[in-house]
């Protein structure tokens, strides 16, 4: 499969103002600065179709991208950044939650986490929550330049303890945006999971 179009067309923060479904929607979901704006860049072959900044909780809203006129790409807000004000955390959350319990012309969602450290509380929340809205998605090991073969190993051991339904976890990517470590492995995924 390869990306011929990339467009980016809205910015979602009401799920009044979501496109209608009758495309099929490829998701991006991790922490604050964990790297989804470089992985969605690295795929599309454009380094800036979405913006990437070194300040974490930029993204406030779902960020839609039109993929070869034929699906999305979604990028959720980042989660975890603790310098947001909680107000805007508990509506970040609600957003979320309710694209994620309702939306359904989702086909998979990449769940992001940094290689360099093991998974959080909320990565685990978020893997639990995508569990048991039954949603199938792969867990991508972002900046796996930064660190060693052994240690990715490790890391995917480690990641794999917070997995209950092995069935919906598809898999699990070491990702660098900067070496491309790991797009061929996403995109063919991104191709099942649209022939699914």
């Amino acid at each position: 499969m390869k990306i011929q179009t990339a467009e980016f067309v809205n910015s979602v923060t009401d799920l009044g103002q979501l496109p209608t479904a009758h495309l099929p929607e490829i998701v991006f979901i991790g922490r604050s600065n964990v790297g989804k704006s470089s992985l969605i860049n690295k795929l599309c072959g454009k380094s800036k179709l979405a913006k990437t900044s070194s300040i974490p909780g930029r993204t406030r809203q779902l960020n839609y991208y039109l993929i070869n006129e034929e699906f999305y790409f979604v990028d959720l807000p980042g989660y975890g950044y603790a310098k947001v004000p909680e107000q805007i955390k508990t509506g970040w959350r609600k957003l979320v939650e309710d694209y994620i319990s309702t939306r359904k012309n989702i086909k998979l969602v990449f769940e992001l986490m940094d290689s360099r450290h093991d998974p959080t509380y909320l990565d685990q929340l978020m893997v639990n929550w995508l569990e048991y809205y039954e949603i199938n998605y792969a867990i991508v090991l972002t900046k796996s330049d930064k660190i060693s073969q052994n240690k990715m190993e490790r890391q995917i051991y480690r990641t794999s303890k917070i997995v209950s339904n092995e069935q919906l976890c598809r898999d699990y990517i070491p990702f660098s945006a900067i070496s491309g470590e790991g797009r061929n492995t996403v995109m063919k995924l991104i191709e099942e999971s649209l022939e699914s």
